[in-house]
């Protein structure tokens, strides 16, 4: 990733992966009885956290690939395998396994959480949205390692816009239209899924190419 073109990418793949549509109805639910103050204090600390842990990705994801024994090529395979599986979620307009468990909605809408989780972690910040960072801040220097963090703040100011407007956008849009949009998206990262697992299937099997 050397161009503006692959940080532009990064930053429409990231936006698929940590879908802040879907986070809408979930940020609604939680804030129902919630005042407007409490509800500006949670999409920040929403949107603070994802940026952190993202961050923190980028800076020792690769390292810690190095210490369990992982290879690069074999975590694309595995994390385009993760952000496949989101994806078929996402066409269905739902939040899936893998980015939420049916434990973790369940508490969500009992409000037994105070709303950074699973909002933060695992809805926005999952193994999706980790396993992207890595994989596009491999292999790179100081000087691109930060950009991708400014890649990763701008989809979380997004992400933050969107929470501070879900009620705006909820009456606008409705149930359908966040289904839409949704699944757009879903459908953008099941190719980015399938491009991702491609390049390391070809970097662990050279003959494939």
């Amino acid at each position: 990733m050397s161009n503006l073109n692959e940080y532009l990418r990064f930053v429409v793949t990231l936006t698929a992966v940590v879908d802040p549509f879907l986070a809408v109805p979930f940020f609604l639910t939680l804030t129902a009885q919630r005042s407007d103050a409490e509800r500006r204090r949670l999409a920040q600390a929403v949107a603070f956290t994802v940026f952190v842990v993202l961050a923190v990705a980028v800076f020792i994801g690769e390292s810690l690939l190095q210490f369990i024994g992982a290879s690069l090529p074999a975590f694309r395979v595995g994390g385009g395998l993760v952000l496949l599986l989101m994806a078929l979620s996402m066409l269905n307009a739902q939040a899936g396994g893998v980015r939420q468990s049916q434990a973790e909605a369940k508490e969500l809408e009992q409000g037994e959480l105070q709303g950074v989780v699973p909002l933060a972690i695992p809805l926005l910040a999952g193994p999706g949205a980790i396993s992207t960072t890595i994989i596009a801040a491999e292999g790179g220097g100081l000087v691109h390692q930060l950009v991708i963090v400014l890649c990763i703040a701008v989809v979380c100011l997004v992400s933050w816009i969107t929470m501070r407007a879900a009620s705006r956008i909820a009456e606008r849009m409705g149930t359908t239209g966040l289904n839409v949009a949704t699944r757009i998206l879903g459908l953008l990262l099941a190719a980015m899924a399938v491009q991702t697992m491609a390049v390391g299937l070809r970097q662990l099997f050279p003959g494939l190419g």
